[in-house]
């Protein structure tokens, strides 16, 4: 197998301890020319959804390589620790769903990491980020087959987080909240091209209900297409609508968590 030399990290480990840093050694200590490439470490603790996002938002702006998520509030359970190979791409971590918004084409195979050869030993009952997937990913970047990394299985078997909510309807684009970013902006399931067909056009107002309270804002191309301190609805870097408070903290404002329901009409 052709090395794959980058290795990306995403985890909730945080940066007080010395987790992610352990990671790293292990990953440089068997593939010394391994770059390691750190997505996050501040995924809040056990937010699988929001790994899986982030996932799957960066993952387009990688190189190919091996991508390791560890977002594991099932670890040292009876959850299974997989690899996902997906073109010129492997990803690897727990089978909790934190993959698979990265790996939604339906051409990859699966394997269940099983060669405790390529663990280290021993290994921690709480730390399978440096004994397990560290060192299965850092094997793997090196050029090992990751049809040996242990026993196939069926990808239909993969625990598959459900879709983000979207619909159009009516003049309606209805969705829910995907993530909310360090800055409070609350992004949407629905996209760019939804609000086009409901008629609205950038520099208009858009009506977004929530549960039963509606605001009217601007529909903008940035924070600044309002002033200091008002709500604005805006198509950001990855394509889908979020909402905004220029200088501000629109989650907090909004009330909104990860999941909450929201419908946006033109106007």
């Amino acid at each position: 197998m052709t090395p794959k030399h980058c290795v990306t990290l995403l985890t909730d480990y945080g940066l007080e301890d010395g987790f992610v840093a352990a990671c790293h050694g292990v990953i440089a200590s068997i593939c010394p020319p391994a770059r390691i490439i750190d997505i996050t470490h501040l995924v809040p603790p056990g937010d699988v959804r929001r790994g899986a996002a982030i996932m799957a938002q960066t993952v387009p702006y990688l190189p190919a390589g091996v991508h390791v998520a560890v977002i594991d509030p099932g670890v040292g359970t009876r959850r299974r620790a997989v690899a996902v190979a997906a073109g010129e791409r492997v990803f690897i971590g727990p089978d909790n769903g934190v993959l698979s918004w990265a790996v939604a084409d339906p051409d990859i195979q699966a394997y269940e990491l099983t060669d405790q050869e390529l663990w280290l030993d021993p290994v921690s009952a709480t730390f399978h980020g440096r004994d397990i997937f560290a060192p299965v990913a850092a094997h793997v970047a090196s050029g090992h087959a990751v049809t040996s990394v242990g026993t196939e299985i069926d990808p239909d078997g993969l625990v598959r987080l459900p879709p983000p909510a979207r619909a159009v309807h009516d003049g309606t684009a209805a969705g829910e909240v995907v993530t909310v970013d360090r800055f409070g902006n609350v992004q949407l399931s629905v996209t760019r091209a939804d609000l086009e067909r409901i008629g609205a056009r950038c520099g208009g107002t858009v009506t977004v209900t929530l549960g039963r309270h509606s605001l009217r804002m601007t529909y903008g191309e940035t924070f600044g297409s309002v002033p200091p301190g008002e709500l604005v609805a805006y198509t950001d870097a990855t394509g889908q609508v979020a909402l905004a408070v220029n200088s501000g903290n629109a989650a907090q404002r909004l009330g909104l968590p990860p999941g909450a329901h929201v419908r946006l009409t033109a106007e």
